[in-house]
């Protein structure tokens, strides 16, 4: 299915209260992806509020208290790896137009404004490699030129496609296999203890060599899942050594070399050990001052309640989700629904109990899931098949695109409650006054409510498996 339909769209904001003194003045501007329907991100109505009566409790309702904020968002958006790029650089130059105006484009498409990448090889590339020749400790040797093929033009598009800007993290997944313990990049094993100042000044080159290349790096993460020894390239730190390498070597580093303003992010694992890997490292506050926050992954039980507890232990400290995707790949089941649903369950738990942005995985993979060089095949959210050239968009796509599209870099969330707990719900005010609020309902039965924004109230109604 090719989506061209979507860029006809003329789109603004999910529930757009425009902040005004005159009541006659605030109106919601409905926008629904539902299944068994058409409707992908369509604005189906645009309602007024009125003055509200007496609450009772016949109806449902979903509370916004603009008055009452939290976080402020850094952003949503996905990872632009070697597999996305090398997928992409095979398709038809006008489906690349359409590809990254679908992503970036902040009027015709969802408006993603956050990515991460990788330093190295990753298991979504078709190889492994390092920037450095065999033993390089001095780094002499380190050249991104891998990367000048396919990444770095996909990177720059994206960026020009998103306005000039985008706020952009990378994170390694394994250093060279010669600093390590087992000496392969693949299957864990440790940064040996001689290489920790080499390898912090790799994350150093790396920043810099992307600058040169003319894209600025936002921020790092220590390590892409430290606790997981994988068929691919992966890399062990108990939180003990993390909480060293940080102090001792890579924020030092970092702040030495003027980039004391990167943001250093550590854990990049699943929520069900971030609070205790925290604490260890938050816990040591010679480690802390160099962290800007905690990244976090959902492969394992969801312990949404587990963002909330870091954020209750440590409020200083940020919460940015990094890597999510559905798998395994299936062809057959491209468009299931609850590859939606799963997305939109986690976003909106993931944004109440404290996160400031979330980042799916791969952009973009080709019609088998990859490429990737161990098999680990999975979803994104928008498949190309690079034989006929045509795109496939998951329902994922449009429901990442309720929160990217109209919760904006540096609205504040506001304090929201449903009335029924089948009724998911989140509300922000965005920086131009706007307010987003987004409404989940993965029930088989359509949903009644009302939205009550103060004293104001709409009449709405959630369909069966829907977000709006």
């Amino acid at each position: 299915m090719n989506n061209q339909f979507w860029f006809s769209l003329s789109l603004s904001c999910v529930l757009g209260a425009m902040v005004a003194p005159g009541l006659a003045q605030w109106k919601a501007a409905v926008y629904q992806t539902a299944e068994k329907s058409a409707q992908r991100l369509t604005r189906v109505a645009e309602v007024p509020l009125t003055a509200g009566a007496p609450l009772t409790e016949k109806l449902d309702y979903v509370f916004v208290d603009p008055a009452r904020t939290f976080q402020t968002v850094v952003g949503f958006g996905g990872a632009l790896t070697d597999a996305a790029a090398e997928t992409y650089y095979k398709l038809p130059a006008a489906t690349r137009r359409e590809l990254i105006r679908a992503y970036y484009d902040p009027k015709d498409g969802i408006g993603y404004t956050l990515g991460r990448t990788q330093i190295n090889s990753c298991d979504f590339s078709s190889d492994s490699y390092t920037y450095v020749k065999e033993g390089d400790a001095a780094l002499a040797t380190f050249d991104v030129a891998h990367d000048r093929r396919y990444r770095i033009p996909l990177i720059k598009e994206a960026i020009a496609a998103a306005g000039g800007h985008l706020t952009l993290f990378a994170s390694p997944w394994s250093a060279p296999a010669w600093m390590k313990t087992n000496g392969d990049m693949l299957h864990g094993g440790f940064l040996k203890p001689e290489y920790r100042d080499a390898w912090a000044r790799y994350f150093v080159a790396f920043i810099r060599a992307y600058e040169k290349e003319g894209i600025p790096i936002w921020g790092v993460t220590v390590q892409n899942e430290p606790m997981a020894i994988q068929t691919w390239e992966s890399l062990q730190f108990t939180a003990e050594e993390e909480r060293d390498f940080v102090r001792d070597h890579l924020g030092p580093t970092l702040e030495k070399n003027g980039l004391g303003g990167i943001k250093l992010m550590v854990w990049d694992h699943n929520r069900t050990f971030m609070v205790q890997r925290a604490s260890v490292i938050l816990g040591d506050p010679a480690a802390a001052k160099y962290i800007w926050g905690i990244g976090f992954h959902w492969y394992t039980d969801p312990a949404y309640d587990h963002v909330a507890k870091v954020h209750e232990a440590f409020p200083q400290a940020h919460l940015l989700f990094t890597e999510g995707c559905t798998y395994p790949f299936d062809w057959a089941k491209i468009h299931d629904w609850s590859w939606g649903e799963t997305y939109g369950t986690a976003i909106l738990n993931d944004l109440n109990h404290g996160a400031e942005g979330w980042t799916d995985w791969n952009i973009l993979l080709d019609q088998t899931g990859g490429p990737n060089h161990v098999g680990n095949f999975c979803y994104a959210p928008v498949h190309a098949d690079t034989r006929t050239g045509e795109l496939t968009y998951m329902n994922s796509f449009y429901y990442l695109g309720h929160f990217s599209k109209f919760i904006r870099p540096g609205a504040k969330r506001l304090l929201c409650s449903a009335t029924k707990d089948v009724l998911l719900a989140t509300a922000f005010m965005n920086p131009d006054g706007s307010i987003a609020v987004v409404v989940m309902n993965a029930t088989d039965a359509a949903m009644p409510y009302q939205l009550r924004l103060g004293p104001n109230a709409a009449a709405l109604e959630s369909p069966a498996h829907s977000i709006m």
